[in-house]
């Protein structure tokens, strides 16, 4: 363990006029093992704080006394010494001390070899840690399970690993420093200091744990924050905080992960490393269980000026712009009106605006005429298709595990809810607490599709909390404070659900439940919520009306986020915690205030979708065109512009359908029936196969695949029934070319059709030049087939802008 003294006690002054220090300032080891991992940083006049560390050179001036190893100063021999760090021509000279404790207490397995494991990666999922584990030696995942790596490397095999009396000739010694073949290499040699704790762990007798070391209640990353420019470095350090309010460092055995490397990479001593893309990156840190997370702004270095100054009222504007110039990163002026009606058409309803409804928009003067045109969308049928289509994929209506008549029921539910624009907490709440005959209460239909308890509660914190706590069924969370007791407790709210026949109907009932365990995890886990403490009971009864009343409790803030969060994605085509269904400590909003203002006054509009939709809508955030401008072409995060957003598989079917003026036609559905209106996921149609359709065999909003494929440019290059659509007699350009519209009228009509939007004079020219080669009627036809299959392959056709 060591201290560190007041910061700025050693500094200097850099010929450009910035100090520079050292951090610590002073290094007092008290520990065999303990050591100061050395920064060195500069801070200018304007208060820029600026890594130095990997331009210094750095020595122990008496080497018997410490040791420097990786940028870490370690303890040798009892007495004091200093470190002579060469910056910048000058030199900061830092104390080091070494005063061991009379008594040192052996290396233990549990708060010792284990970190080192994990540092290490020897417990990882492609190492020992893997399901059947490496050549005979397995260790748990991640070092899920200390109790059965202690037993894998001391007790296993008849003990063969670990000699006691030879600690250097134990097999798990020779393995991991190389002495001997290895697969994984020579993962800690004879000079790491690991190897060493290694040694005196089994020399003290490998020990499994000590209860007098105080166990390790959380961590923190130095520094928590920074501005760090493009090309620039920052050092990271980690300290452990112990349950008797101690504090050490453990940066050499900590893990480090970056959730967006192309713009800050992270190496596995933790130093941050940035590019030039401007822009915000978290790193992720864990020890021993516990999480922490570095953030870093790395702002533009191009001329900026500030952007459009809003009101406090305006908060989605003002809290988007304001990091905007944090990142100096210049905004996308507003869209075009043709622009925004297409978007928001696509977005609200899955549908593309007819030429009737663009020209009329285009005709009003109205200064309100955009949030009148999203009241509108609102309160059409296609809002409640499209969003039952949506929910449809979360909750899984899948006729191959309902059966045709149930999954229809429970979609048809799921329609009328939107259709009636019911508060997201009581959607969430009837069916958290279903119960009953399943033709009157369709919304149980989930209890038939996922029957296990265990995955009942994973799926519904995925589904409404946005919390994976799926793999806490086997081990800790790796990046999340989830443990199996949380799971287990989640498990016990489902374990009485049950249905059962009733005659020619099926009920579905709510028994008593039963307290959670597994094979691993011995204890008994009565039902609790996540984040609540361990209850001494098990709830009598049906458990689930306690968890469905705390889902959506207001307090709960986990629901009101995730499902603003959701509404939020799909408007923009990424949340701002994304994944979108992976909330946790470690993987922060990017607008951690924008979340929380969202998802209150959701609260406050009694969980209205619509309410949401016309708020986030109305806002210039969401009304930015889809051009970038010189600054902002790589921002993909942080809303300078709207991104391009690729249409769903049944509403990209739909689009061509109403394009091409020939209607999908669906075997057993009713004449009419639009893609976004089939509730069957397992119907056979190619076109929304291979553009990403989910089956509904996950809750994750993963399954439907987003990003565009060969496979899908293939298709619409190539196939056969699209040309169809576009050749055919009662298609739209048949009936254009029958009507009595003139040429240019024609080609109006296509630009309106494909791209809600005139074309402009080049445009006209090209379509004139093309059309001008036609011989006769046919060849004309012919000619605006061409015309409208190359707008069908466009960029601008195939994305929502």
């Amino acid at each position: 363990m060591f201290s560190a003294l007041t910061l700025l006690l050693f500094s200097l002054t850099s010929q450009q006029g910035d100090v520079v220090y050292s951090i610590p300032a002073s290094i007092s080891l008290t520990t065999p093992g303990s050591y100061a991992t050395l920064i060195v940083e500069s801070k200018n006049k304007n208060g820029l704080i600026t890594d130095l560390t990997d331009e210094v050179s750095a020595r122990i001036e008496n080497p018997e006394i410490a040791m420097l190893f990786q940028g870490r100063v370690y303890g040798k021999k009892a007495g004091s010494t200093r470190l002579l760090v060469d910056v910048q021509g000058q030199q900061l000279v830092v104390p080091v001390s070494f005063n061991p404790t009379p008594i040192a207490l052996s290396p233990t397995f549990y708060h010792d070899i284990e970190p080192i494991l994990a540092r290490h990666q020897c417990n990882s999922s492609g190492c020992h840690g893997k399901a059947e584990g490496q050549n005979g030696f397995k260790l748990s995942v991640f070092g899920s399970d200390p109790d059965f790596d202690f037993g894998s490397i001391f007790l296993d095999s008849r003990g063969r690993r670990v000699m006691t009396e030879a600690p250097a000739n134990s097999l798990f010694v020779r393995k991991m420093s190389g002495m001997i073949s290895h697969g994984g290499g020579a993962r800690i040699p004879d000079n790491n200091p690991d190897y060493q704790t290694v040694i005196n762990w089994i020399k003290g007798g490998a020990p499994k744990t000590n209860d007098a070391i105080p166990d390790v209640v959380g961590i923190e990353v130095q520094p928590p924050f920074r501005i760090i420019k493009g090309g620039a470095k920052q050092k990271l350090t980690v300290f452990a905080t112990l349950k008797d309010g101690t504090r050490k460092e453990v940066t050499s055995h900590a893990r480090f992960f970056s959730n967006h490397e192309a713009l800050a990479a992270v190496d596995i001593h933790g130093t941050v490393s940035t590019n030039e893309i401007p822009g915000e990156a978290v790193i992720l840190v864990t020890y021993r269980n516990k999480t922490s997370v570095f953030r870093a702004i790395l702002p533009a270095v191009h001329p900026y000026t500030a952007g459009k100054k809003y009101s406090d009222e305006n908060w989605i504007d003002h809290l988007i712009q304001t990091k905007l110039d944090t990142l100096r990163i210049p905004a996308s002026p507003l869209s075009k009106d043709e622009e925004f009606v297409r978007r928001v058409f696509l977005d609200i309803t899955g549908t593309l605006p007819n030429s009737s409804d663009l020209k009329a928009f285009l005709a009003n003067t109205s200064a309100d005429k955009r949030s009148k045109l999203v009241q509108d969308l609102l309160n059409k049928p296609a809002y409640s298709d499209y969003s039952a289509l949506v929910w449809s994929d979360l909750l899984r209506v899948d006729r191959q595990t309902l059966g045709t008549k149930q999954a229809y029921a429970y979609y048809r539910w799921l329609k009328n809810s939107f259709s009636e624009n019911k508060p997201l907490d009581k959607l969430a709440f009837e069916i958290l607490s279903a119960q009953g005959y399943l033709d009157e209460h369709p919304e149980g239909s989930f209890y038939k599709v996922v029957k296990s308890p265990g995955e009942l509660s994973s799926s519904f914190a995925q589904i409404f909390l946005g919390v994976r706590i799926a793999c806490a069924e086997c081990h800790h969370h790796p990046f999340d404070k989830w443990t199996q007791a949380d799971y287990l407790g989640m498990q016990s709210f489902f374990t009485g659900v049950r249905s059962k026949n009733a005659g020619k109907r099926e009920i579905l009932v709510g028994d008593n439940t039963s307290p959670g365990s597994n094979a691993r995890y011995k204890e008994k886990v009565f039902a609790h919520a996540l984040g609540q403490p361990l209850p001494e009971v098990q709830p009598k009864g049906d458990a689930r009306q306690l968890f469905a009343q705390w889902v959506v409790n207001p307090e709960n803030q986990w629901f009101a986020r995730n499902a603003a969060n959701r509404i939020w994605a799909h408007l923009f085509g990424h949340g701002l915690v994304e994944p979108i269904d992976d909330f946790r400590d470690t993987n922060p909003a990017s607008h951690p205030e924008l979340l929380v203002k969202l998802a209150n006054y959701l609260i406050e509009n009694k969980y209205d979708a619509k309410a949401l939709i016309k708020l986030i809508t109305a806002s210039e955030t969401y009304q930015r065109a889809s051009t970038p401008v010189p600054g902002n072409e790589s921002d993909e995060w942080n809303y300078s512009r709207f991104l391009l957003k690729s249409m769903p598989a049944e509403v990209l079917f739909d689009a061509i359908s109403q394009t091409t003026g020939v209607p999908g036609d669906f075997e057993g559905y009713p004449t009419g029936t639009r893609a976004i209106q089939l509730w069957d996921s397992r119907y056979q149609d190619y076109f929304l196969k291979v553009h990403g359709r989910p089956l509904r065999v996950s809750s994750c909003s993963c399954e439907r695949q987003k990003e565009p494929g060969i496979a899908q440019v293939l298709h619409e290059l190539n196939s056969p029934e699209l040309h169809r659509k576009l050749s055919h007699e009662q298609g739209k350009i048949a009936r254009l070319i029958a009507g009595k519209s003139t040429q240019k009228e024609i080609v109006e009509e296509l630009f309106l059709s494909y791209f809600s939007r005139f074309p402009d004079k080049s445009e006209l020219e090209l379509a004139n030049e093309v059309l001008a080669k036609a011989k006769d009627a046919t060849s004309k036809r012919e000619a605006l087939e061409d015309l409208a299959w190359g707008m069908m392959n466009s960029l601008e056709f195939l994305f929502n802008h």
